[in-house]
């Protein structure tokens, strides 16, 4: 179950900090956090709003492994989209809640986009996609 709906594992230097950004500031919806004692695991899935079970597991690396991945992240762009039926609703809130844009809004051939950055440097397209595109509604 959880390798169906888990299409991209973000790391993160710590759950509780995750959480209160994707829940809290983004309102992705929480789908588990559970801690398996017998491995040392915790499975923390959350998912964006309106996604029809597209999920993000957020998984956290040892000291070591954070410097290695969390630090070069910020180096390259990681493709991440945040897909909304309504973009100017969610740009305004998301510009009260401090989510920091790093490319305005822009009207392109496939829709309305802007990019922002999430609390680990990766970066994230708010898109709405033209009526008649066909990846729209998904």
């Amino acid at each position: 179950m959880k390798q169906s709906i888990i299409h991209i594992a973000l790391v993160v230097r710590d759950y509780d900090e995750a959480i209160d950004f994707y829940v809290n500031k983004l309102h992705f919806e929480l789908i588990e956090d559970t801690y398996q004692p017998d491995q040392d695991k915790r499975w923390v899935v959350v998912s964006p709003p309106g996604s029809n079970g597209v999920a993000l597991l957020l998984a956290r690396a040892s000291n070591e492994e954070q410097q290695q991945v969390v630090g070069n992240q910020t180096a390259g762009r990681v493709f991440l989209f945040l897909s909304t039926d309504d973009f100017w609703r969610d740009y305004e809130r998301m510009v009260k809640d401090g989510i920091h844009f790093v490319r305005e809004p822009k009207e392109q051939d496939y829709g309305t986009v802007a990019v922002f950055e999430d609390l680990y440097g990766n970066l994230w397209d708010l898109l709405q996609l033209h009526p008649d595109h066909p990846m729209a509604g998904r």
